[in-house]
C-alpha cells in the first residue's frame, strides 16, 4: 500500500472490515475512530501502522502522537510518544507510552501527566485509563504551582495513588503527603478533593487566623456542605482565647427565585452577655403577572455585636417584605418594614419602627391631549412602640408615641414641543390630593388633615450642539422654569398640622432643579409662585466625556420647613453647582456642591475613582455645616480612601483611610499586603477603628489568610502565572 501524504484521513473502520470478521466490522464501523498521519501502511494482514504527526479521534477524545500501531487480531493500540490525549471536557493527558484498547478509553500510560483544567498537574509513573472516564496514577504527585526540572513546587501532594473521576469530578487520594518546598509537612492516609471543575462539593474552604483586639487571636475554619444541586450551607467555627463562636450561611435556590441567610452564634469573655448572636437574611422571587417578591431581614441580640466581630458597619437595621412590579409605564410596591437603631443617642420607642405602605404609579398617552400623564396612588402608615404624647408634661421631647397615617393622590399631565430652531417648550399640570391623620401628637392642633393641591409649570430648553474636527461635541443648554402651587401652607412654625417625621432631609441637585417641590415624601409640599433656572454643559469626545450644571430656585415666600442646610430656606435659593468628568484611562470623578454667595460652600460632596490593571483607587469627601434642624450640632466633613496598587506581577499593596477633617482625626485605617502566583495566595491585613462610643469600643483587627489555588473553580489567573526561569531564580 503506498504511504498517505500529510492532511490524508483513514477510518479505521474501514481498515477492520477488510482484517477482522464481519461482527469486528459492524463494532469498529460503530466506534468511528478516525486517523490523520502523514504515513499510514498495513503490515501483514492484522497490523496497520501510522507513522508523523499521528492524529486519532473518537467522538470527543483526541490523540496525537508521533506513530501508532493497530494490532487486529487482539484489538491493541500501541502509542509512542510524546503522547497528549484530550476529551473534550478540561482533563488533558501527556505520556511518553501508552497500551490503549481500540475505543481509545482504557488502558496504560507510562511516564504520564494528567493536567485538569489548565490548573493543576498530577504527575505518575503510570496512568491506568478506566472507561474513559477515570484515571488511576501510581506514586504521583499534584500541584497547581509552576513545575521545573530543577527546582521542587512552591507546594505538593505526594501519593502512592491518585483516582481521578471525571463524572464525580473528585480526586483521591491514598498515603498522602503535603509538602512545602519538598518538605513534609503533614501525613495524610486518605485524602479526597474536587477537581477544578467542580464548582461546588463538600470539604473544607480556607482558612483565616485573625487578631482582633478584644477578640484575641483565633482561626476560622469553613467547612462546606452541599444539600443537593440547589442549596448549600457552610458552618464556620471560630476559636480564640476569648470566644467560642459559631458562624453560618444557608443559601437555596429554587426555579423562581433564591434566599440566603447567614448568622452566628457567640460566647465570649468581655461583652457581659451569656450568648450572642445576629441573622441576616434575603430572598427575591418572580411571581404571576411580572411582580416580585422580596425580603431582608436583619437581626441582632445587642448594640455591639455586629462591629465586635466585624460583620457589619451598619447602625440602623431594616428589614423588609415587599411586593413590586416596575415597567416603562409603571412602578408599583407594596411593602411592609421595620426599623431597628443600634445608635445610643435613638430610642426605638420613639422611633417610627413599623411602616406599612402601599404605591403605584402608571402612566399613560392620551390621544386627545397628548403628551403623557403619570397618576399616583399611595397609602401608608407607620407607628411608634412607645404610647406617650409629646407635650409639656413629658419628661424629655424624644418620648414620643405620634403615629401618622396618610393617603395621597396624584393627578399629572405633561407635554414638551419643539420649534424649528430647536428651542423647546415644555408644560405641566398637577393635581394632588392629601389626606393625613395624626394619633398621639398633643402639639398638632388637629388629628385630620385634607387638602387639594393644584399646580402648573412651564419650562424653556434651548440646547446649542457644534462638533470639531477631532470628534469632540459641546452640548449648552440654558434651562429656566415658571410655577405655581396652590393650597393653603398649614405645617411649619406657626401652624402645625402634620408632623415632619419623612421630610426632614431635603437634597437641592441637578435631577430635582425642574421639580415643583423637593421634599421627599408627600407630608410637605412646596406653594406658592417658584422660579429656576440655569445651563447644562457636556463634552463628549474619544478620551473625555464632562457633564457640568449649575441652576438656583427663586420663589415667593419662604418655607419653614426646609433646613438651611438644604440650600432652599430662603426667597433665593443656594447655587447649585454639579459636575462630572471621565476619561477612557478609567478616570471617574462626581462633585455637587451649594454656594451662598454672602458665607460661601455650605454644602459639598465629591467622589471619583481611578482603575486600571494596576491601580483601583476610590475617593469620596463629604462636608455639611452645622444645622439643628437635621439633628446636626456641629459641622461634619469626612474624607474617604480605598485602594489597591498591583506593585508587580505578585505584590499587591491595599490600604483604606476614613479621615475626620473637623476633629483632625482618623477615624478608621488599614493597610496590607497580598501576594499571588499561579498556585497560592496570601493576604495580611491590619486594620484600626478610632471611633468609640459607649457600645462599641475602638478595635484593631489582624488578619492572615493563605489560600491554596488550583482546586477551586474559576480561580485561575495567567496574570500572576511564575515561569521557570523565574521559579529557578
Amino acid at each position: 500500500m503506498k504511504p498517505r501524504h500529510s492532511g490524508s484521513k483513514l477510518v479505521l473502520a474501514a481498515f477492520f472490515a477488510l482484517a477482522a470478521p464481519s461482527v469486528h466490522a459492524q463494532a469498529a464501523a460503530e466506534q468511528s475512530v478516525a486517523l490523520l498521519a502523514d504515513s499510514v501502511f498495513i503490515r501483514g494482514n492484522n497490523i496497520l501502522i501510522a507513522q508523523g504527526n499521528v492524529e486519532a479521534t473518537r467522538g470527543q477524545t483526541k490523540l496525537t502522537a508521533s506513530s501508532i500501531t493497530y494490532d487486529a487480531s487482539n484489538d491493541q493500540i500501541t502509542v509512542q510518544g510524546p503522547i497528549q490525549i484530550t476529551d473534550g471536557t478540561n482533563v488533558q493527558v501527556v505520556a511518553d507510552f501508552a497500551e490503549l484498547d481500540l475505543n481509545l478509553q482504557n488502558g496504560l500510560l507510562k511516564s504520564a501527566r494528567l493536567v485538569l483544567n489548565e490548573q493543576v498537574t498530577i504527575n505518575a509513573q503510570s496512568v491506568r485509563r478506566i472507561d474513559g472516564r477515570k484515571s488511576a496514577l501510581e506514586y504521583a504527585t499534584a500541584t497547581s504551582c509552576q513545575t521545573c526540572e530543577t527546582k521542587a513546587p512552591l507546594w505538593q501532594i505526594r501519593a502512592r495513588h491518585i483516582l481521578h473521576d471525571e463524572d464525580a469530578q473528585q480526586l483521591f487520594f491514598q498515603d498522602a503527603q503535603f509538602r512545602l518546598f519538598d518538605v513534609p509537612i503533614v501525613h495524610l492516609p486518605r485524602l479526597r478533593l474536587p477537581d477544578p471543575t467542580v464548582e461546588r462539593a463538600n470539604g473544607f474552604l480556607i482558612p483565616t487566623v485573625r487578631s482582633r483586639s478584644r477578640l484575641s487571636t483565633g482561626v476560622k475554619v469553613p467547612y462546606f456542605i452541599t444539600l443537593g444541586d440547589h442549596k448549600d450551607i457552610t458552618v464556620t467555627p471560630y476559636l480564640s482565647s476569648n470566644t467560642r463562636t459559631l458562624e453560618w450561611r444557608y443559601r437555596q435556590a429554587f426555579s423562581t427565585g433564591r434566599i440566603s441567610f447567614e448568622g452566628a452564634f457567640s460566647k465570649d469573655n468581655f461583652s457581659g452577655f451569656n450568648s450572642r448572636s445576629y441573622l441576616f437574611g434575603e430572598g427575591q422571587f418572580s411571581l404571576k403577572r411580572d411582580y416580585e417578591l422580596s425580603f431582608e431581614l436583619r437581626l441582632t441580640s445587642d448594640d455591639a455585636y455586629l462591629q465586635d466581630y466585624d460583620y457589619s458597619d451598619l447602625d440602623r437595621l431594616k428589614s423588609e417584605i415587599a411586593i413590586t412590579r416596575a415597567n416603562r409605564d409603571e412602578n408599583t410596591r407594596f411593602a411592609l418594614t421595620h426599623y431597628a437603631s443600634l445608635r445610643p443617642t435613638e430610642d426605638n420607642a420613639t422611633l417610627p419602627s413599623i411602616i406599612a405602605s402601599a404605591r403605584t404609579e402608571q402612566r399613560f398617552y392620551p390621544n386627545a391631549l397628548g403628551g403623557e400623564v403619570l397618576w399616583e396612588l399611595e397609602a401608608h402608615s407607620h407607628y411608634r412602640e412607645s404610647d406617650l404624647d409629646t407635650d409639656s408634661a413629658d419628661l424629655d421631647s424624644i418620648v414620643d408615641g405620634r403615629d401618622v397615617t396618610h393617603v395621597n393622590a396624584e393627578l399629572t399631565w405633561r407635554d414638551t414641543w419643539l420649534t424649528q430652531s430647536g428651542l423647546e417648550f415644555g408644560a405641566t399640570a398637577n393635581l394632588a390630593i392629601d389626606a393625613v391623620h395624626t394619633k398621639q401628637d398633643t402639639t398638632n392642633t388637629d388629628d385630620g388633615y385634607f387638602q387639594v393641591t393644584p399646580s402648573v409649570a412651564a419650562h424653556l430648553r434651548y440646547p446649542l450642539v457644534k462638533t470639531n474636527s477631532r470628534g469632540v461635541t459641546h452640548l449648552i443648554e440654558p434651562i429656566a422654569q415658571i410655577g405655581w402651587t396652590g393650597g393653603e401652607t398649614r405645617f411649619g412654625a406657626t401652624n402645625n398640622v402634620i408632623a415632619n417625621d419623612e421630610s426632614t432631609r431635603v437634597e437641592f441637585d441637578e435631577g430635582n432643579l425642574l421639580s415643583l417641590s423637593r421634599f421627599p415624601s408627600d407630608d410637605r409640599r412646596e406653594r406658592g409662585i417658584i422660579g429656576a433656572f440655569g445651563f447644562n454643559w457636556s463634552r463628549f469626545g474619544p478620551q473625555w466625556e464632562t457633564h457640568f450644571t449649575v441652576g438656583q430656585i427663586l420663589r415667593e415666600d419662604t418655607s419653614f420647613d426646609l433646613s438651611e442646610s438644604s440650600g432652599l430656606s430662603g426667597s433665593e435659593s443656594d447655587i447649585l453647582v454639579a459636575g462630572q468628568i471621565s476619561n477612557s484611562n478609567g478616570i471617574d470623578l462626581i462633585a455637587r456642591g451649594l454656594f451662598d454667595p454672602s458665607t460661601g460652600v455650605v454644602k459639598a460632596e465629591a467622589r471619583g475613582g481611578w482603575a486600571n490593571d494596576r491601580l483601583d483607587l476610590g475617593l469620596s469627601y463629604v462636608w455639611l455645616d452645622a444645622d439643628p434642624d437635621e439633628d446636626r450640632a456641629s459641622e461634619l466633613s469626612e474624607m474617604n480612601i480605598d485602594s489597591s496598587y498591583r506593585m508587580n506581577r505578585h505584590w499587591t499593596g491595599l490600604a483604606n483611610w476614613r479621615y475626620d477633617v473637623v476633629s483632625n482625626t482618623t477615624a478608621e485605617a488599614g493597610i496590607g499586603v497580598e501576594y499571588r502566583n499561579e498556585c497560592v495566595k496570601a493576604t495580611f491585613e491590619v486594620s484600626r477603628r478610632f471611633a468609640s462610643s459607649t457600645t462599641v469600643a475602638a478595635a484593631t483587627d489582624l488578619s492572615f489568610t493563605v489560600e491554596i489555588l488550583g482546586f477551586s473553580a474559576k480561580t485561575i489567573d495567567k496574570s500572576y502565572a511564575r515561569t521557570c526561569s523565574e521559579t529557578a531564580q
